[in-house]
């Protein structure tokens, strides 16, 4: 458990980062996030009035949510008590309660406990939260970057209101920046100049993240700051290529198990069944090298084939499938291109869900319905005593038919004789497929056959 007060004590920030000392302390600071801190909000008129209630708040990491939960402490003069849910157990939460408890009986202040990570915790440890939030002795702040309806538990939702933070667009991110380079002590006094390039390249490898932006310029400036620490004369110019030089690898978002994987595979299939061949291809080169395996990618896109192309393109499937193995057999980088193609070729091609539609339809019929027996015609007669009970009796051959179909022959239980499920859409080959479907059916209809004649359940 740590106090967070020092955090805004001027003493002590030149040991702090950048991000550290340039937390907002006013709601002007404070970027982006206007969906709930915009004039008017709920949330801002509470904290205009100095008032807060207990909240989780959920958003990307770089969004504010620290930032936020320390400001309010500010706003409110409340003590501030913070835990990782990472680093953190029971023992620790029982101290920081005790000192909530003391804070209001003797200091009659209220106290702020942020817990970061929250998620983290497991049910057990969330509930020990319950009974404190609801008598007023802690307003609790949460910090998670997974879904809170997945990860939190439902006792604790209910004592408490979720409000989503969004990544930083780039104009919060410009005033991230500008704010930095004019109202940090130390910054102020280098006389920074960014070139337009380097500004944008910044702002770009940020990914709507304030602290890696920060850290960013943080890095740059140590590159390129005189040995002293006296005002220098000139500006110091920083350029595209100083910035390229501490960014290293671009880290994108990327969480091979949290909410950002299933968003972004998410949009991945999307576009390709939005027959977008860019924005598909985009989605899936950003996944592979944010650390995606590529074969994670490759059984999705066979799962595509089959559910948005299907029958419209039965190549889909097999170049789906090739794609795979490619990326198996040359693995990496040389695979990813075949991953690549197979994403493209998936997005341009017809698509169809009737089979997937079809199968839903059926699934859902043979769950709700009881096991209809076989049409005795239908059955295999393979002794005496099946034949003399009358097994296969009428079953007409389709290769002894014209055309090798049996016109007007059922092949459904008597109950749903007739039934259709699979509906194909007038694109790629189902065209064809329908065309067939539509002869039979006339075919079938103008047949004299007597359905199930003969024949009994």
């Amino acid at each position: 458990m740590s106090d967070g007060k020092d955090l805004f004590s001027r003493d002590d920030t030149a040991f702090m980062p950048l991000a550290a000392r340039m937390r907002p302390r006013t709601l002007a600071d404070y970027a982006g996030q206007q969906h709930i801190l915009g004039d008017g909000k709920p949330l801002y008129e509470a904290l205009q009035q100095r008032q807060i209630y207990s909240l989780i708040l959920w958003g990307p990491p770089g969004s504010g949510k620290t930032s936020f939960a320390r400001l309010v402490s500010e706003l409110t003069d409340s003590e501030y008590l913070t835990l990782s849910a990472v680093l953190s157990g029971v023992q620790d939460i029982k101290a920081a309660i005790r000192v909530a408890k003391d804070n209001r009986l003797q200091k009659d202040r209220s106290t702020i406990l942020f817990i970061d990570e929250v998620h983290r915790f497991n049910k057990a440890q969330q509930d020990l939260f319950l009974p404190f939030i609801e008598d007023g002795t802690i307003i609790f702040i949460g910090a998670t970057t997974e879904n809170p309806s997945f990860e939190i538990n439902n006792a604790l939702l209910s004592r408490v209101r979720v409000y989503t933070l969004k990544e930083l667009c780039d104009a919060d991110l410009h005033k991230v920046l500008d704010r930095a380079l004019t109202k940090d002590a130390e910054l102020s006094l280098l006389n920074i100049n960014l070139t337009p390039q380097a500004r944008e390249l910044m702002v770009a490898s940020a990914n709507g993240d304030a602290r890696a932006l920060l850290n960013l310029l943080e890095s740059v400036v140590t590159l390129l700051r005189p040995e002293t620490n006296h005002t220098p004369a000139a500006e110091l110019m920083v350029s595209p290529q100083d910035v390229e030089a501490c960014l290293g690898q671009n880290m994108l978002h990327f969480d091979k198990n949290g909410e950002h994987f299933y968003d972004q595979i998410s949009a991945l299939h999307k576009s390709i069944r939005g027959s977008d061949p860019d924005a598909s291809l985009y989605w899936a080169v950003r996944m592979m090298e944010g650390g995606c395996d590529p074969v994670y990618i490759a059984r999705r896109l066979l799962r595509i084939a089959s559910e948005d192309i299907g029958n419209a393109d039965l190549r889909a499937m097999t170049i789906a499938r090739e794609a795979w193995e490619a990326f198996v057999r040359l693995g990496h980088p040389e695979g990813e291109l075949a991953i690549a193609q197979a994403v493209v070729y998936l997005a341009v091609a017809p698509k169809s869900n009737a089979v997937y539609s079809a199968y839903k339809s059926v699934l859902a019929k043979v769950r709700a319905s009881s096991g209809f027996a076989v049409p005795k015609h239908l059955r295999n007669a393979p002794t005496k005593l099946m034949k003399d009970e009358g097994y296969g009796d009428g079953y007409r051959y389709a290769h002894d038919e014209d055309g090798a179909f049996a016109a007007g022959e059922s092949y459904f239980p008597q109950a749903l004789d007739g039934t259709r499920f699979y509906y194909p859409v007038e694109r790629g080959l189902e065209i064809k497929i329908s065309e067939k479907l539509r002869r039979l059916r006339e075919r079938n209809q103008q047949s004299d056959k007597k359905r199930y004649e003969g024949t009994s359940d």
